[in-house]
């Protein structure tokens, strides 16, 4: 069982096995840590925090448990009436001018696992500055002050909120309905046990799509897999797409914040292909959308070909949406996204949002009478092809270090036959090995794994870069 010290907030949040290291009083323990920093802010003083959860087990009365702590310390909560997507949350702490949002989920991770992200008043996810004060206080915690819900709801402290109409009508207002209308779509829509059901399927269903939906009951176990609209956890869903002849097939993650997508023939088309896609597509039939593009470091350097033919600024991040939501709190972008499936869109919440994500898609099919491997042929006919992969090693702690120890003295000038022309290390250490050809190692904060992400135009050269990496990182 975790204790106060080890408590750690990583990319997107606190993660543990519930009843191991989830438990109840360490979710006090991390809820009086917050409440214990909005204090510090005088500008959020009389402002209320947005509480929620996924469809995991408990996470509804981890929810309440947080909403009693913060009353206990005289800050008001809105508690969500239901398991809610996590840009809905983010949503209405910007509609609600909130101090901020307690949100339990642990994504797409097992259903062992619960989580509390933590999002501040602009709406995204924690930036390290915040976490890390967080995590300051956890270790401070002597006594956690609580009041119990009945009575904190007599005095107004806990207040039940249903924040889906909202949140429902923003999203009409972005995504163009009329043509998912007009077109008729087919599309299979899978929520994936969790809380896109009543989001997803039912804008898809206004939108006018002739939709089915599939794993709409909300299940803690998830129907045995793990909540990620990955390609190994759909295949359900692609085995409808193919036997209901659909143009389509779109899915969410445990949160919903992230998207899976399935094309008419049952390929599923991942993360680093829908950007670029939608990128192009944006720009031209939004007009008055106007700004850069973001990307994390660790996505495919397609998006900066498409952003260049629309003589577009293009930013990279380190990993974690957190990076890209700051960004927005700064200036305008047309897209931001990572090859982890997350994006968000034009003044829309500093967020992943897989629910938009999947309406978006649907309304570029929809629109240009045309599946996904025809969009992508058409557009990497002006981009030239992109292969990337990605591979996860478990290293000892040794070897972990001596690997670390290795990238950071900065000598490397050569990756097999190919030259290092240029070093970025803003989160790991990317490897330019030609205008769009590179390989990145990246090392996990919270286990002994490193990430090897590469790309290049030709799938050898892909192959023999990724061998190259892979000799890298076990020497």
């Amino acid at each position: 069982m975790a204790n106060k010290a080890d408590i750690k907030f990583g990319t997107s949040g606190w993660r543990g096995i519930i009843s191991d290291d989830f438990t109840f009083d360490n979710v006090k323990t991390v809820c009086q840590a917050i409440a214990d920093h909005i204090k510090t802010k005088k500008e959020l003083k009389g402002k209320p925090v947005i509480i929620g959860g996924d469809a995991r087990f408990l996470s509804d009365k981890f929810s309440q448990a947080a909403a009693e702590v913060m009353a206990g310390n005289s800050i008001k909560s809105l508690l969500c009436d239901r398991d809610t997507p996590t840009p809905v949350i983010a949503y209405q702490i910007l509609r609600k001018k909130a101090a901020g949002g307690i949100n339990f989920t642990a994504s797409h991770n097992p259903p062992e696992y619960n989580g509390l992200k933590f999002s501040p008043s602009w709406g995204g996810p924690a930036t390290p500055e915040d976490t890390d004060a967080i995590e300051a206080n956890i270790r401070k915690v002597k006594a956690v002050k609580t009041l119990d819900k009945e009575t904190a709801e007599k005095q107004g402290l806990i207040k039940m909120f249903d924040p889906s109409q909202e949140y429902l009508d923003r999203i009409k207002q972005i995504v163009d309905f009329g043509a998912i209308k007009k077109s008729k779509l087919k599309i299979i829509v899978d929520p994936l046990f969790s809380t896109g059901r009543g989001y997803l399927d039912k804008l898809m269903d206004e939108a006018g799509a002739n939709i089915k939906v599939i794993n709409d009951k909300k299940d803690v176990l998830f129907g045995g897999f793990p909540p990620e609209p990955a390609e190994k956890n759909v295949q359900d869903l692609i085995m409808m797409v193919k036997k209901e002849k659909a143009m389509l097939g779109v899915a969410t993650d445990g949160d919903a914040d992230r998207y899976g997508i399935i094309d008419s023939d049952g390929s599923y088309i991942p993360a680093n292909k829908i950007l670029p896609l939608l990128l192009d597509y944006l720009v031209k039939t939004r007009p008055d959308w106007h700004g850069s593009v973001v990307r994390s470091v660790a996505t495919s350097h397609m998006i900066d070909k498409v952003a260049k033919l629309h003589h577009l600024t293009l930013r990279e991040t380190p990993v974690g949406f957190k990076f890209i939501g700051e960004i927005m709190t700064k200036e305008d972008i047309i897209i931001g996204g990572e090859e982890s499936n997350g994006l968000t869109v034009y003044r829309h919440v500093p967020e992943k949002d897989g629910i938009i994500a999947c309406l978006l898609v649907a309304e570029m099919v929809a629109k240009t009478k045309k599946n996904l491997r025809t969009l992508l042929k058409e557009l990497e006919e002006k981009t030239g092809p992109f292969f990337n992969n990605r591979k996860n090693f478990k290293l000892s702690e040794a070897k972990k270090t001596a690997l670390v120890k290795k990238l950071k003295a900065g000598k490397i000038s050569k990756i097999g036959k190919y030259e290092v022309l240029k070093t970025i290390t803003i989160d790991g250490f990317k490897y330019m090995l030609g205008e769009d050809t590179w390989i990145m190692t990246r090392f996990s904060g919270t286990e002994p794994i490193v990430r090897l992400y590469g790309e290049a135009k030709d799938e050898k050269t892909l192959d023999d870069i990724m061998a190259e990496g892979e000799k890298l990182v076990n020497q």
